[in-house]
Order: C-alpha cells, then sequence, then structure tokens
C-alpha cells in the first residue's frame, strides 16, 4: 500500500538522520525530492505545492520542536501536514440521521460500488449492529443486481432487488420501494447502489439526482478507485460540483503504489475520505483515519489497526488457554490448526506484516512470504484423524503416506512439518521453564540472541 510515497519518504528522513539541526538549504534539497515523489506518485500539483510549502514553514519556523534531531523535526512536520491533507473532524457515517439511515453510493463503473455497498452493510452490522438492507438500483451493468443479490446472501444481508427490464423497474421505483421495504421492515440503514458509467454524462448525474431525490440520503458517498490517480480526483471534482457529496470511499488501495488519489481528494473537492476498501474479501473495508494512514506512509506502521484485527479475530479466553498449553509444550496439531485460521481471519500475512513499524524497509522479506505454505500446512493437518492431530506422536511411516496423499503433497513436507512441530514444541517448553524468574528470563533471552531467532513455527522460518 503506497509504496512509492513511503520509500521517497523514508529516503529523504534517512538522510535527515544524525543531523542535530536542519539548514535552509538541506530543508530546501529534502523537500525537493518530496514534492518530486509526490508529482510521480500522481498528487494534484497545487497539492504538492501547498504540502511542500506548509512543511517548510513548519521546520524553519518558530513553532518547530525542540530537543529532537533533524530527522525527528521532519518527521513530526511531515506527519502533521499529511493528517492536516487528508483528515477532517467529520464522523465516517452522517450523525443524527432519520430512521432508517439511507446512505447514496454514486461513482463511475469499475470503481467497485456493488462490492463496496456490501463491505459497508457488513461493517455497520458488524461494528454497530445495525440491521442493513441493500438496494439494487444499479439495472445498467449486465449482472449487478445478481452480484449485489449474491454476495448479500454469502454475508446473510437482505437486498431489495427487481429485475431489470421489467414494467415499472428502473432505479428511482426501485429505490422508493426499498426504501418502504427498509421502513416497514424495522431496518436501521438502507445503502442504495447505483449505476455508472464509464465516464460522466449527462444521463448518469441525471439518474443518480433523480435516485438522490427520490430516497432524500443522509449521506451520498462517490466510490473512487484509487489506482487511478488524478482520474479519480478529476471525477471527484466533477461530481462533488453537481452532487452534494458526505464523503469519499477509495476502493483498492492496497493495489495503489503511488498514493495520488488519497492525497488529493480532500484538497481539490473539499470532502473527507471516510472509508478504505483494502483488499478483495468482504471484510476489507476500513473506517479512513488521517492519523494511522500517515504513520504507515512515513513507515511507522500501524499497530492500532493491528490490534484491531487481533482483537477481531481472536477469542481472548481460547487464546489464554492456547497460551498455557504453549508454554507447558502441550501444542498439538489441532491447536496450530486453529492459530492459522485465526490468522486467515486477521488476513493475508503480507497485509499484516505491511502495518509493522519498518515494513517498508522489509519489502524484499514481505515479497518472500509464501501464502500458499500456509495452505499447504493446513491442507496437511486436515488430513490427519482427530487421534493424530491431538497426539502427532503415533504418526508412523504408513499414516505420513497416507496423509499426503490427502493433502496432495510429498511424504517430505509431512516430515518436515512434524520436525518443526517437535521444535516448536521444545522451545517452547523452554520458554515455559524460564518465565518462572528474572535470572530465568535474562537466560532466554541470551539464549534467543546466541541462536539468532525466535522459536521456529511451522509455515514461518525463524526470523534471524
Amino acid at each position: 500500500m503506497l509504496e512509492n510515497l513511503t520509500k521517497s519518504f523514508t529516503t529523504v528522513l534517512d538522510r535527515f538522520r544524525g543531523q542535530r539541526t536542519l539548514s535552509a538549504a538541506e530543508i530546501e534539497e529534502g523537500l525537493r525530492d518530496v514534492r518530486r515523489a509526490l508529482l510521480e506518485a500522481d498528487v494534484h500539483f497545487q497539492v504538492a505545492k501547498q504540502f511542500t510549502k506548509r512543511v517548510a514553514e513548519k521546520l524553519e519556523g518558530s513553532d518547530k520542536l525542540t530537543g529532537v534531531n533533524g530527522a525527528q523535526q521532519a518527521v513530526a512536520a511531515f506527519h502533521a501536514e499529511l493528517v492536516e491533507l487528508m483528515g477532517s473532524d467529520q464522523t465516517s457515517l452522517p450523525k443524527n440521521p432519520g430512521h432508517p439511515m439511507v446512505l447514496l453510493l454514486a461513482g463511475l463503473q469499475g470503481a467497485g460500488k456493488t462490492t463496496t455497498a456490501a463491505k459497508l452493510g457488513l461493517w455497520m452490522r458488524k461494528r454497530q449492529n445495525r440491521k442493513v438492507l441493500l438496494a439494487a438500483c444499479d439495472l445498467q451493468r449486465p449482472g449487478a443486481v445478481d452480484q449485489l443479490v449474491t454476495l448479500g446472501k454469502q454475508l446473510e444481508i437482505d437486498v431489495h432487488a427487481e429485475t431489470p427490464g421489467e414494467k415499472g423497474v428502473d432505479p428511482v421505483s426501485v429505490a422508493k420501494r426499498a426504501l418502504k421495504k427498509a421502513k416497514e421492515g424495522g431496518y436501521d440503514a438502507l445503502i442504495v447502489d447505483s449505476a455508472g458509467r464509464l465516464h460522466i454524462d449527462d444521463e448518469l448525474m441525471n439518474e443518480i439526482q433523480a435516485v438522490s431525490k427520490s430516497v432524500k440520503p443522509d449521506g451520498t458517498y462517490l466510490v473512487l478507485d484509487s489506482m487511478t490517480g488524478q482520474d479519480a480526483v478529476e471525477s471527484a471534482r466533477t461530481f462533488s460540483e453537481q452532487l452534494e457529496l458526505y464523503g469519499v470511499i477509495l476502493t483498492k488501495i492496497d493495489g495503489d503504489s503511488r498514493g495520488g488519489a488519497a492525497l488529493s481528494v480532500r484538497e481539490v473537492t473539499g470532502r473527507p475520505i471516510a472509508f478504505l476498501g483494502t483488499g478483495e474479501t468482504p471484510a476489507d473495508l476500513e473506517e479512513f483515519q488521517a492519523d494511522r494512514l500517515a504513520s504507515r506512509i512515513l513507515d511507522m506502521g500501524d499497530v492500532v489497526g493491528l490490534v484491531e484485527k487481533a482483537q477481531e479475530a481472536v477469542d481472548e479466553k481460547q487464546a489464554t488457554e492456547d497460551y498455557m498449553r504453549m508454554m507447558q509444550g502441550r501444542l498439538t496439531m489441532e491447536d496450530l490448526l486453529n492459530q492459522f485460521k485465526m490468522l486467515r481471519k486477521m488476513g493475508s500475512m503480507k497485509k499484516l506484516l505491511g502495518m509493522l513499524p519498518g515494513a517498508g524497509k522489509m519489502s524484499g522479506l514481505l515479497e518472500q512470504v509464501d501464502e500458499g505454505e500456509i495452505r499447504r500446512i493446513e491442507a496437511i493437518v486436515l488430513s490427519m484423524t482427530p487421534q493424530e492431530r491431538l497426539h502427532p506422536e503415533v504418526l508412523d511411516g504408513s499414516r505420513r503416506k497416507r496423509i499426503a496423499r490427502g493433502a496432495g503433497v510429498e511424504v517430505a513436507d509431512v516430515n518436515r512439518l512434524y520436525k518443526s512441530f517437535q521444535q516448536m514444541q521444545k522451545q517452547m517448553k523452554s520458554m515455559g521453564k524460564m518465565m518462572t524468574g528474572g535470572r530465568n528470563k535474562k537466560r532466554m533471552l541470551k539464549n534467543l540472541e546466541r541462536q539468532g531467532r525466535l522459536p521456529n513455527m511451522p509455515g514461518f522460518p525463524g526470523l534471524r
């Protein structure tokens, strides 16, 4: 996510490290590189110009921080201006809405409106315990109605859908009937998916304005594909001139290495980013937090976001029991399988590692993360009987051959997993004993330091 921007900022900050103070010439040279990087990232030229101007004022002005070195000064200034550039005091969802809350999604074809409607419905149900109804009002794109119905069934969210082409079925009528159903059915929110076009035209705008007039939304969101950069910003400008937008939802941010749309859209349109689409799964929608995205751009990580993902995926009681068993060396293959399922709920390993501070400097390591290895290990464990998972010591040669056939792997893969599992058990048991006292803790840390690695977990080579 926004890798190019992160690399550019990191390069400039590395140049400032070790310097007690920054001269005007050093600041000017560093910000020239930042401005060039922003333009290469498809950031609007006026936004890039104003951003570097404000950072320079912070670094050279009387309000600069005292008692810190040049790099820390620069980090503070960059972070503050990134937050100012992207942030807003406005909440992601409208305050004091009617009942039900009505949200209208607008945007060009291909931006991901239909998928975003389902994602937003799931987010509102999980985070706010709202009963949501989706309205399939995109009657233009073939398959759009069926797509929303399928997503609704998958996520167990109700969808109001009518067959395109039938008499009396048009976007405005469907929207009205959906609103009536939402009121009568006691729904907390109605999310209206509208039609898009390959480009903005009068027909598109007239249709969206008619739908908006019929349901009187509490908030209209413009859905933009962040990977289109300046094109997305120009679309946002045009939509904001003709629709009263509440906010912007940026999709496909996980595939955007540049970040031009994320940094430009609020400055150009005056409307804040409300949500980010961070992946392909229905759960990959995040409430936008400017300070957290700014931290990721500056390679400071997003530890808060990582903790939130863990809280959603982890059963606290189960985690405590697993920890106690791990420290006693009583971990089973069943426990290992459960750990992998928990990680899968949190998202891909690349995405999770990318949220750690300093991830930008580990780009080579992140590329080596093999998601397929985790799936192979899961297949091996699932090919075991319940007894074999709980008591892997019974795995003899014939059992391993059967497991390998069932998982579609070689016997050597099963042997490698079993050996790694045994090593992990021994290391965890040793750690458990050493955690009983202060001296033992120090001895444990020295042992790990001497080994140069963390305890070996199948599927994750020890970090050196």
